[in-house]
């Protein structure tokens, strides 16, 4: 005769890593906040006081969520430019060949920090983010012209930087086949030609 089978505990790590999970489907696709720290805790099966246990506030809970997608975000970014042999021209475009992908209907209503930023102006980890992407355009930028003519790095980096955030704010609105499908010719359009080599 076989044993019944017990439930194995959750660590509080797991648990913690469960309700992020749960955070960062229900704001992302509902809204910060409309959805209420009861409603995180009774999709995780726990207490809300679990929850307080691990994150001390809603505010806390959102700061993990935006650190967490952050994360994911920059790794995804820096996976597509990656210093693996291509030119800098090409490590550009790469990332506008990758977001196609991420702004699919079916995985995207839009840039989370944006969202956050609308329901919380001037988010720490929000804007953060923006800044990154922005250094990493810079730095691109600045890599493509030390092999073809860049007039001015900075400005290119700020135009790739709009191209990116058009193509996350409009994907919401106008979806995949409106302006965001142009975003990888548009970043193209505004490259130096490159020098013949």
């Amino acid at each position: 005769m076989s044993r019944p089978r017990v439930a194995q505990r959750r660590t509080s790590e797991q648990t913690r890593e469960l309700v992020l999970e749960i955070a960062n489907e229900l704001f992302y696709w509902q809204g910060i906040r409309a959805v209420g720290v009861d409603r995180i805790a009774a999709a995780a099966g726990i207490a809300p006081t679990t929850l307080y246990r691990l994150f001390t506030s809603k505010d806390d809970l959102i700061t993990a969520y935006l650190e967490r997608a952050a994360d994911g975000y920059r790794q995804w970014f820096a996976a597509a430019v990656q210093p693996d042999g291509r030119a800098p021209r090409e490590r550009i475009l790469a990332v506008f060949d990758a977001l196609i992908p991420q702004i699919q209907p079916d995985r995207c209503r839009g840039c989370p920090f944006l969202m956050a930023l609308s329901e919380f102006p001037g988010h720490a980890q929000a804007v953060a983010v923006k800044r990154w992407v922005r250094e990493r355009f810079g730095e691109l930028a600045e890599e493509l012209a030390l092999v073809d003519p860049v007039e001015d790095p900075a400005l290119l980096a700020d135009r790739l930087t709009l191209i990116m955030e058009g193509a996350y704010a409009s994907v919401q609105a106008l979806g995949i086949g409106g302006p965001a499908r142009q975003a990888r010719n548009f970043a193209e359009a505004i490259l130096p030609v490159p020098v013949s080599r």
